[in-house]
């Protein structure tokens, strides 16, 4: 089962990941709530649409934008409509 970890919390942990250009996407009822506060961050993919950030936030130590999702994306993306990603350190296994 995939795991998304940093700072030795796992934030995420689903079966049900996606893969899309070599990025886990995790389900967001897969997510640990806790760990994840809303970014003002926002980037737009010419195929995907516009994507959020989500900062990191484990015992007090904060990780800014390293996971994202695309709340609204477009059609060809549809599918991974808010599964959330990660990056900046957070290690996928």
């Amino acid at each position: 089962m995939p795991k998304a970890i940093w700072n030795d919390t796992i934030l995420a942990d689903s079966d049900n990941c996606l893969i899309v250009e070599g990025n886990y996407y995790f389900p967001p009822e897969s997510i640990n709530r806790e760990y994840f506060e809303a970014s003002n961050t926002h980037t737009t993919c010419s195929w995907k649409g516009q994507a959020s950030y989500f900062t990191i936030n484990v015992e007090g130590k904060k990780n800014n934008d390293a996971a994202w999702y695309y709340p609204d994306p477009k059609e060809k993306a549809a599918n991974i409509k808010n599964y959330v990603a990660f990056w900046r350190g957070v290690k996928v296994d």
